[in-house]
């Protein structure tokens, strides 16, 4: 639901629950950006929420309880359906600054979660069981190949991996589904129910794009966003910037033009040796050539802190060799992946898995360099798991400081100084085959 849109990031999601209540869905389970306002905020959300939200995984530690409902059952045409929520392990990454919230990750620990709540209320009359799951389509096959048959889990509807279906995919009998990414389209199944045997008789699937055609406009609903939007635009339209033409990010697992401007600005503000920004951060695929405030926010929404700490030339080159291994290179949602700064440069072999060559400022980086490196906190919180170099080892160097409390007024304020920002055009990171 949240992080869409810059009328979201101005009303910490107030203004998309409200939408949300309008359009009264039956039952919503969580996705990894729910938690992005904070999990706090996000407890009061669901208070503002007319709509049940659920989710199995998430957990309070130390007393064992659930932060969210794991369930619902409703009752629609004189059929009673079951719908549990689960959610991507991502989340334990967004929260882990937080330190007091727990998740069951494992796939064995989330099959004994599934089961607990069938056994516990999906009864003789419970007529279908959906899982609403927000862990990618390869996770959720996993997750169907293992479910116990006697539990009766008859759909699995997905998302996180952002993959348009045009059919299901079955695994174990179950179909699996995903409706791609935003509200371009949605996802339609049309079920037969065998009611006496408790079981899905036959269906039909479709991904139905949202235009004038398929779906009449609800002016209610538009005058409700317009209100929010002009509030908005009058604090958010003024330029910040001009670029010699848009500038683009078409690929989170590749370097990019706007990837190289934004790590440059960063570095340039902070005065770091080297700013590693994760691509995921950039969450538009162009900016300019006019930039606006609300242009920039929609683009890079995060405003978090940003660490300070110290790499030796060994530990950087042990990370991007974990960085580019095989499964990020061709899946983007597989892995973290990372803009760098202006000096850096990385040469890649794909075939042998080797860099042949790793230079800073136009000298190969040798294992006993030191470098002070620039991250957001999200990325220094979770070093060890997106770039294979536990924190400890990085303490060693030296203290990790946080040299900003906001990361996105830190690149502001870079855009808002300089005109006519032109990227320099030197490739940071080459890889061969």
């Amino acid at each position: 639901m949240f992080r869409g849109s810059l009328i979201d990031s101005e009303y910490q999601g107030i203004s998309t629950i409200h939408i949300m209540n309008l359009l009264a869905p039956d039952v919503v389970s969580l996705g990894n950006h729910e938690v992005d306002y904070g999990l706090s905020h996000l407890l009061f959300l669901e208070k503002c929420a007319s709509f049940p939200i659920i989710c199995s995984n998430m957990y309070i530690k130390y007393i064992g309880k659930r932060m969210f409902r794991s369930h619902w059952i409703k009752e629609i045409d004189g059929m009673r359906i079951l719908f549990i929520g689960i959610l991507t392990r991502d989340v334990l990454a967004n929260t882990k600054s937080d330190g007091l919230t727990g998740m069951l990750v494992d796939l064995e620990d989330t099959l004994g979660e599934v089961g607990k709540i069938c056994d516990a209320y999906r009864t003789s009359d419970i007529d279908m069981t959906v899982l609403l799951t927000h862990i990618g389509l390869e996770k959720d096959k996993e997750l169907a190949a293992s479910l116990d048959p006697n539990w009766g889990v008859d759909i699995i509807i997905g998302g996180h991996s952002h993959t348009r279906m045009s059919e299901p995919c079955i695994v174990a009998g179950i179909p699996i589904v995903q409706a791609a990414i935003g509200t371009d389209q949605i996802g339609r199944f049309d079920i037969m129910v065998d009611t006496d045997n408790n079981c899905i008789d036959s269906y039909t699937w479709q991904c139905i794009p949202i235009t004038s055609e398929n779906c009449p406009r609800d002016t209610a609903l538009e005058d409700v966003i317009t209100e929010y939007k002009e509030i908005t635009d009058q604090k958010y339209n003024r330029i910040l910037t001009r670029f010699p033409h848009a500038y683009t990010h078409p690929h989170r697992n590749r370097e990019s033009e706007l990837g190289d401007l934004m790590a440059e600005g960063l570095r340039d503000q902070l005065g770091v040796d080297l700013f590693l920004l994760g691509s995921g951060s950039i969450r538009k695929p162009t900016l300019g050539s006019i930039v606006t405030l609300k242009d920039y926010n929609e683009v890079f929404p995060y405003s978090t802190p940003i660490y300070s700490l110290k790499f030796t030339g060994e530990q950087l080159r042990r990370a991007l060799q974990f960085m580019l291994r095989e499964e990020t290179l061709i899946d983007e949602e597989y892995g973290e992946w990372y803009q760098f700064s202006k000096g850096f440069f990385c040469e890649y072999d794909r075939p042998t898995k080797k860099i042949l060559s790793l230079m800073m400022n136009g000298e190969e980086v040798k294992d006993d360099d030191l470098f002070t490196v620039g991250m957001q906190d999200f990325h220094y919180l979770n070093l060890e798991k997106f770039l294979n170099i536990p924190v400890d080892e990085v303490k060693a160097n030296g203290r990790p400081m946080e040299v900003a409390t906001k990361s996105a007024n830190v690149l502001q304020e870079y855009l808002d100084r300089h005109e006519h920002i032109e990227i320099d055009g030197e490739k940071r990171l080459i890889i061969h085959g």
